[in-house]
């Protein structure tokens, strides 16, 4: 099975082509760019560029996986949307996954992991997995200060992610995910042929737009 990754939730916008057998995860081919406001421009020409690199075309896809955040509302809609579109244009399905849980099974450290990326803000999104990779807690956003006390709870002795820096503990794995770890959060679902369900973006934060109010009344 070939499998296209994306995902857009951090300022790495990521594509590649993963093959999927019944035992293994096998990359064919990745394509980062690293831009913060460009991620509208560069994904698709990265989608372009993997699968050529990866020797297939569009139409050969047998699937979508797209990280779905947390991550930065404009960010993580541009990914979400490419996939859902793709998946459309394709008929093929699309399975959302936790970008947090793409970067933990990238690391795949085999110890309890925190997984940290920018919220922006002065904030991070964060997420804490046990041993075995499995997600323990969140995910979440909150100042850097409220990880002091997860560490300890969370017993974790690493950290991955583009914010390792908000946590004293040793760095590990990736800071954005890359198209294999996203297809191995994915794998069990592909491999069972699991109809997707809707793809649900974990924004974390309410909009920054409002309805308006009532006008106010001008008295003369």
């Amino acid at each position: 099975m070939l499998v296209l990754a994306l995902d857009t939730a951090t300022p790495a916008v990521t594509a590649g082509v993963v093959e999927l057998t019944a035992t293994a995860v096998v990359p064919r081919s990745v394509r980062v760019a690293h831009d913060a406001r460009k991620h509208a421009e560069l994904l698709m020409p990265g989608v372009l560029a993997a699968c050529a690199d990866a020797g297939v075309a569009l139409r050969d896809v047998d699937a979508v996986v797209t990280g779905t955040g947390p991550g930065p509302f404009t960010g993580l809609r541009v990914g979400m949307v490419t996939a859902a579109a793709l998946g459309d244009a394709l008929g093929i399905p699309v399975h959302g996954v936790c970008t947090l849980d793409a970067i933990a099974a990238d690391a795949a450290t085999g110890e309890p992991l925190l997984v940290v990326t920018d919220a922006r803000r002065r904030e991070v999104y964060w997420a804490a997995y046990d041993a075995a990779g499995r997600r323990t807690e969140g995910p979440h956003v909150d100042a850097p200060s409220v990880l002091g006390d997860t560490v300890a709870d969370a017993d974790a002795v690493a950290v991955a992610g583009g914010m390792t820096a908000a946590v004293d503990l040793p760095a590990v794995g990736p800071e954005s995910p890359t198209p294999a770890g996203l297809v191995a959060v994915a794998a069990d679902a592909l491999r069972a042929g699991v109809e997707p369900g809707p793809l649900e973006p974990l924004y974390l934060r309410r909009p920054d737009a409002v309805e308006p109010g009532a006008r106010k009344q001008v008295t003369a």
